[in-house]
């Protein structure tokens, strides 16, 4: 019986024996902190892509050469 063989019965042994040791306080404070830090990995990498689309509109504004700057 591998991992991959648990099935319903299993997960839900699983799940009651957690519970049991860990107590339902426990596993909320848990998952409330998993929510968080899901959350703030989510706004980082929106953060992140933001900042890179900020660049490339900055570096597309000004296409005019360098030497071509002071004849407008």
């Amino acid at each position: 019986m591998g991992i991959g063989n648990i099935g319903l019965p299993g997960l839900l042994l699983i799940a009651v024996v957690v519970l049991v040791l860990f107590g339902r306080g426990k596993i909320s404070s848990l998952m409330g902190e998993v929510g968080k830090g899901i959350t703030a990995f989510k706004k980082g990498v929106n953060d992140g892509a933001k900042e890179l689309e900020d660049d490339a509109a900055e570096a597309a504004k000004d296409v005019t050469p360098e030497d071509q700057k002071d004849k407008v």
